[in-house]
């Protein structure tokens, strides 16, 4: 004999998955963040000269925690969706960009690589787009999710951009004496 589960079954399971990818993916995010000082606790940072486009401070820890919040939601939602032959190949691609994702911050404020970090945004801006059509043929509220993402990514392509055409060679830019890099 074969059982359907009802709506409130289903809501329950994608509630179980979201309740564990949603906290990962903060966790990878927050952990990428604390490999090096970044914003303006980087005095190298702090340093460069920045396009007026530029938001507060404030508002990049805000967006990454929504957006990291929205890509745990829509990871749910494919993990959810068992049917799917596309689910493993989805879960994959997702992974593979979230990689690409994590190097970033280490690599531009850790490493003060502005063109390789530029370089990686596309990788990212790539495989997010990517994600998210694989995401859409599955789920499409998945790839609604992935929006946002895709959009942040390329204003920060375009800051990053903006960053390395306003200080040539950033990389060698030395931040001032006083502060020390931390790397955890």
């Amino acid at each position: 004999m074969r059982e359907i589960a009802s709506k409130q079954q289903l809501r329950l399971a994608f509630l179980r998955w979201a309740v564990v990818t949603v906290p990962f993916i903060l966790l990878l995010g927050f952990t990428s963040a604390r490999l090096a000082p970044t914003g303006s606790q980087s005095s190298w940072y702090r340093a460069l000269t920045k396009p007026a486009e530029t938001p507060p401070d404030w508002a990049f820890p805000v967006a990454w925690t929504t957006i990291y919040i929205l890509l745990g939601l829509a990871l749910a939602m494919i993990i959810h969706a068992r049917g799917s032959r596309l689910r493993g190949p989805a879960i994959i691609l997702f992974s593979v960009q979230m990689v690409a994702n994590l190097i970033w911050s280490p690599l531009f404020f850790g490493m003060h690589q502005v063109f390789w970090s530029l370089v990686t945004i596309g990788v990212m801006f790539v495989l997010a787009l990517a994600t998210t059509i694989v995401f859409g043929r599955i789920r499409a509220g998945a790839a609604w999710l992935m929006v946002p993402y895709l959009a942040w990514l390329a204003y920060a392509g375009m800051l990053t951009y903006r960053i390395a055409e306003l200080n040539p060679g950033a990389e060698t830019l030395l931040a001032p004496s006083s502060s020390t890099t931390q790397i955890i």
